[in-house]
């Protein structure tokens, strides 16, 4: 499906099995990130499994339509580890009649992902494009109520299913304005960005919550700058923002740029996760693919990579033939430059050792990195280990998902918030590694690691 978003010239869409082999009681998996490892794929020969052994996922947007493609979902379930619905979760597709949820195509999506271990960020809960007509000609309080409720309903439906929300979508102009986007919901109030957070955040507490733009690849843009003093200023606020999606839509009129990396570790010295959410690149060039890839691996904030498509033919931009694999289901040389660089991937420093200068800016002190490995799997439970790096006397806050409950802790001292879900954990002197025993209750999705601050 086809969108165009104001003021660009573009065309626009807005984006393991676990390796848990017990061979003895007493055997410890160290695998980084084995929750997201995906089939029965060895590390370094695919792409999720290659990112996985960077802690990393590395995911693709799916059509529900496709998932009857043999050739699709060969694919599909051998290359990626993540997944985004690339239509089914908008708000025209979920609540296509006010207070009438619809959520048949966006569920065959997340089934058909965690069936075969992969994880799903959800996209998008806020914005202001593909809004079904009842929301398009309301206004006001009225829309303000209605957004909300449409949060909380959806972010609620799928609670514990998916690992980060794309919250808010494309709030902000293009251009040399660094305004917001004049859309229905900003005429609603200049809070309503924060407003849609809080809301998501207390209808799943345990994913993380993004906002994701694209045009916002260039360190240098007042559209990038805009959304970095958003992000900043929720940052310093208390506003529960936990990662923020580049889109990384690249083509002739919007090219890869040298400050992609500068862009990435800047957001991360905010104290966020940065992810590249809608990767494809007009033709494919494997060097500007492979670059894209080295500069998430450089930056330790950076999540993974989520191209949008799996062929040619199912890219929104099938003529420019922007994807991994041709229309045939064959890898291009962008596969291999990618796979290349997801094996020979660089150890991650973040944030910058120099800081950016172009504009100024002054990234706040005080943060540290924690960085989360799966360990030991049984039946009914799992072992996670945090390192923190940065700082001695350090604080981390960890999630679980519901059902979940941690029902052990070592080398630190850990507070709850009321749900229980939410770990706050502070350094006993006991080093800068903890761990922490997850009982699944039948859910297997990985912690999250909120933020890491120095104590």
């Amino acid at each position: 499906m086809t969108e165009r978003c104001q003021g660009d010239t573009r065309p626009r869409t807005g984006p393991r099995a676990r390796t848990a082999i017990v061979l003895a009681a007493a055997a410890l998996l160290a695998a980084t990130s084995a929750a997201f490892l995906p089939g029965t794929a060895s590390a370094g020969t695919t792409l999720g499994a290659s990112a996985a052994e960077k802690g990393r996922y590395f995911g693709t947007a799916v059509a529900a339509s496709r998932l009857s493609d043999g050739n699709y979902t060969t694919i599909l379930n051998r290359e990626f580890n993540s997944v985004t619905p690339e239509n089914e979760m908008k708000i025209d597709a979920t609540e296509p009649q006010q207070g009438r949820f619809s959520y048949g195509a966006a569920e065959q999506i997340v089934n058909h992902a965690r069936s075969r271990g992969m994880s799903v960020r959800g996209h998008t809960l806020a914005w202001h494009s593909q809004q079904p007509p009842w929301m398009e000609s309301m206004s006001g309080s009225a829309l303000r109520s209605a957004m909300l409720n449409h949060v909380t309903q959806v972010a609620t439906h799928f609670r514990g299913q998916v690992v980060a929300w794309d919250v808010v979508n494309e709030a902000f102009e293009d251009g040399t304005s660094g305004a917001r986007r004049n859309s229905n919901l900003q005429r609603t109030g200049n809070d309503w960005i924060e407003a849609a957070f809080r809301a998501a955040r207390t209808a799943d507490p345990g994913a993380k919550l993004c906002y994701n733009d694209y045009n916002t690849d260039n360190w240098t843009h007042a559209k990038t700058q805009a959304v970095y003093n958003m992000v900043r200023d929720f940052k310093s606020r208390g506003v529960p923002i936990d990662c923020v999606g580049f889109q990384s839509h690249f083509n002739n009129d919007s090219p890869y740029v040298s400050n992609y990396r500068t862009t990435l570790s800047s957001f991360a010295a905010l104290g966020v996760d940065v992810q590249v959410t809608e990767l494809d690149i007009q033709g494919a060039p494997a060097a500007t693919y492979r670059s894209v890839v080295e500069d998430c691996l450089a930056v330790a904030r950076c999540n993974g990579v989520t191209v949008w498509g799996i062929r040619d033919s199912d890219s929104w931009r099938a003529s420019q033939t922007p994807l991994l694999f041709n229309s045939s289901g064959q890898k291009k040389a962008a596969y291999d430059a990618v796979l290349a660089a997801l094996n020979n991937g660089t150890t991650p420093t973040d944030p910058p050792t120099t800081p950016p200068t172009t504009p100024p800016t002054t990234p706040p002190s005080g943060s540290c990195t924690a960085t989360l490995q799966d360990s030991t799997r049984w039946g009914d439970r799992f072992n996670s280990q945090v390192t923190v790096s940065g700082a001695t006397n350090w604080t981390v806050v960890v999630a679980v998902t519901p059902p979940q409950k941690v029902s052990n802790t070592w080398n630190g001292t850990p507070t709850w918030d009321s749900s229980g879900n939410v770990m706050t954990m502070r350094s006993n002197g006991s080093g800068n590694v903890f761990g922490f025993t997850t009982m699944a209750n039948g859910t297997w999705t990985r912690p999250v690691v909120r933020s890491c601050t120095v104590s």
